[in-house]
């Protein structure tokens, strides 16, 4: 196994982030030397475990590591009360002590559904991410950040428990529907809209090749998004300042998931993708960024077959007032005011905490009228 190691330095519970290809295989040592001797509760879905799980279990059993696994559905969907529900009594029925370890395997949904559980079972139990997609491997399995979705919004309850270890296995994605890929492609390229015009503009010339295999270029874009993401949660582990900005696209994003219902009818790396596109929109509009730069931005993630606008999703049967109603319930919300992550140009976001509403809708308009033109 050839793998490259980050740290996440949060006084008292730092942690390794281990990305290479077979790194699933090698589970059970670096799980070994987290919980010498103790079990293991893997949580995975159904589609995951076909191709992953038994890879997991025989490294496990290969270091004399027990465990028992709990396979949900797949999908958005079971980031809700009821799942958590079933996960957390499987865990009981289980007869989890506090001293064993949970493993999430799979996707953003799996690893924020199992860091829940993990975070309130008896209490609080450490927890693995071992994330399955591209889009878990560069952002949300690094962090901390777990919930479920509820009508009012997605994310909206749900607590920060930090994994005690990362391990990004960049050989599991060759499974993953070009469309997964894609989905993570736009949190990668988001990194460089916030912070660095470079490696944005690397990310979108080497779309091809971060989507097409398991190659350097592949490795090079995951290490520097989790590295990105590591610095940022040191600095701000709870989203008090500086994370917020992680959030770019996030709040137009989020509007657009939960006007789909969860249902899988648009991913959440495609409405990332679309709501940068709003975002940097906005930024236009507002004479803070040159509109040159939406525009680099929109083609950007439209050459990696990501949608651009609310005309590239599925028919959403909403309207501006559904979207901005569901913009008040954003964590970033603050004082019953719209809070968006807004930039100055490619490279060099903020949080804008005092965007007209009146903007927000004019902007919001005129992408619905285009739809609706289309």
């Amino acid at each position: 196994m050839s793998a490259e190691r980050l740290r996440v330095d949060l006084a008292g519970r730092a942690y390794d982030i281990v990305v290479g290809a077979g790194v699933l295989a090698a589970a059970g040592r670096e799980i070994l030397k987290l919980k010498r001797g103790k079990r293991v509760f893997i949580v995975s879905d159904e589609n995951v475990a076909r191709h992953h799980l038994g890879t997991l279990t025989a490294s496990l059993d290969a270091e004399g590591l027990s465990h028992h696994s709990a396979i949900l559905p797949p999908g958005e969907a079971s980031k809700s009360f009821g799942v958590l529900e079933q996960l957390t009594g499987q865990m009981l029925d289980a007869n989890v002590e506090r001293g064993d370890l949970v493993v999430a395997l799979g996707g953003g949904v799996i690893g924020d559904l199992a860091g829940f559980a993990a975070g309130i079972v008896k209490r609080g139990l450490d927890y693995v991410q071992v994330p399955t997609t591209l889009l878990a491997q560069v952002d949300s399995s690094v962090g901390g950040k777990t919930a479920i979705d509820v009508p009012q919004g997605k994310n909206l309850i749900g607590l920060f428990h930090q994994p005690c270890l990362v391990l990004a296995d960049t050989a599991v994605l060759d499974t993953l529907p070009v469309r997964e890929l894609r989905a993570g492609y736009a949190e990668v390229l988001k990194y460089g809209l916030i912070g660095d015009a470079a490696f944005a503009a690397w990310v979108a010339g080497n779309a091809a090749a971060i989507l097409g295999g398991s190659g350097p270029e592949r490795t090079k874009a995951i290490v520097t998004s989790c590295g990105m993401k590591a610095r940022v949660v040191e600095a701000d582990e709870r989203e008090s300042g500086q994370r917020a900005l992680l959030n770019l696209g996030h709040t137009f994003a989020h509007a657009i998931e939960a006007c789909a219902g969860y249902s899988g009818k648009v991913l959440h790396g495609e409405a990332v993708a679309a709501g940068c596109c709003l975002a940097f929109d906005l930024s236009a509009q507002l004479q803070l960024a040159p509109a040159a730069d939406a525009v680099r931005v929109r083609e950007w993630f439209a050459q990696a077959g990501l949608p651009t606008s609310f005309a590239d999703l599925p028919e959403l049967g909403t309207s501006e007032d559904d979207l901005v109603e569901i913009m008040r319930q954003d964590k970033k919300a603050s004082g019953g005011k719209l809070v968006f992550v807004l930039a100055r140009g490619i490279g060099r976001a903020f949080v804008a905490r005092d965007v007209d509403e009146r903007a927000v809708r004019e902007l919001l308009r005129r992408a619905l009228t285009r739809t609706t033109a289309s």
